[in-house]
């Protein structure tokens, strides 16, 4: 039992960052129809600017642990939300009148830039985080220990999940999204300035995403810059298995995922955990097409 609930905690952690990077997904999805392959490395770049401003910065020594992580994530998201802008600014939006397929190459190219920049920056051997930012400690719950690190990051996605669902729902600008995301004519014709919407949804998006980049860094100790490719592929398996373009269903997605994956980790073999993965998402689109949560979110109101 004590195995079960670590490798479902451990499970929740993971699945929270896989959510977050299928949100970017998603939400590029509903209003563009697009799969913007860019974004897995833009979850990279999040990792190593974490990385570079944790050790230039010294946010952490100069704020403490729980401020200083705070106020990290604040600037990596911030700062990949403006790499994001510049994204749809330079690759999408000349785009957007013409054949779908030119986007998509836009894309894929923008992504093997993006990969391949990171390389000749850092350098292409894993990077390691400074040690102990945030507490080793366990924490006592019914009688298990857990790490608190992977509290914090189960906690933190979950709490980003819980603002973006509750601004996309209760907003002004939410509303604007949902509408684009259903028709982008009437949306004009509406009054919403729909390139302005976009590119929004091009920053929430990759920042999303860069914050997950920095707690994959934090939790695991070390980045490299082709990860953005497991863990992009992972995510879009999340955002799919939820619902494409279905802001909860991905949410769901990727703690679902997450979930499949440690257990079937653990109590069949790590060596297939992949295939276990991917066969769940097989089977359930064999019944559901659709996905878990059926259409988008923009389509039910």
């Amino acid at each position: 039992m004590e195995q079960f609930f670590q490798q479902l905690t451990n499970g929740l952690a993971v699945g929270g960052i896989y959510a977050l990077i299928a949100l970017g997904y998603t939400m590029v999805y509903g209003v563009l129809k697009l799969i913007n392959f860019a974004h897995s490395d833009l979850f990279t770049l999040g990792a190593y600017l974490g990385l570079t401003l944790l050790s230039s910065l010294l946010l952490t020594d100069r704020l403490g642990p729980f401020w200083g992580t705070i106020l990290l994530a604040a600037m990596v998201m911030g700062l990949i939300a403006l790499v994001g802008a510049l994204l749809d600014r330079v690759a999408y939006r000349p785009l957007r009148e013409s054949p779908r397929l030119s986007a998509v190459v836009s894309a894929l190219g923008a992504s093997i830039f993006l990969q391949n920049t990171i390389m000749l920056i850092y350098g292409a051997r894993f990077q390691v985080y400074p040690q102990n930012i945030l507490p080793a400690t366990a924490l006592n719950l019914f009688g298990i220990q857990v790490p608190v690190i992977r509290l914090l990051v189960l906690l933190a996605s979950l709490a980003l999940m819980t603002v973006l669902y509750l601004f996309i729902q209760k907003t002004r600008i939410g509303t604007a999204i949902r509408a684009a995301a259903i028709d982008q004519g009437a949306a004009r014709l509406m009054g919403i300035d729909v390139n302005r919407v976009i590119l929004l949804v091009f920053m929430i998006g990759p920042a999303l995403g860069g914050a997950a980049g920095l707690m994959v860094g934090l939790y695991y100790g070390q980045i490299n810059f082709t990860m953005g490719w497991v863990y992009g592929l992972k995510a879009f398996t999340a955002a799919i298995l939820g619902g494409i373009g279905n802001i909860p269903g991905a949410m769901v997605g990727g703690l679902l995922l997450g979930i499949i994956e440690a257990l079937g980790a653990t109590y069949l073999s790590v060596a297939w955990k992949d295939a276990i993965a991917f066969l769940v998402l097989i089977l359930i689109l064999i019944v559901r097409p659709t996905g878990l949560l059926g259409e988008r979110v923009a389509e039910k109101v």
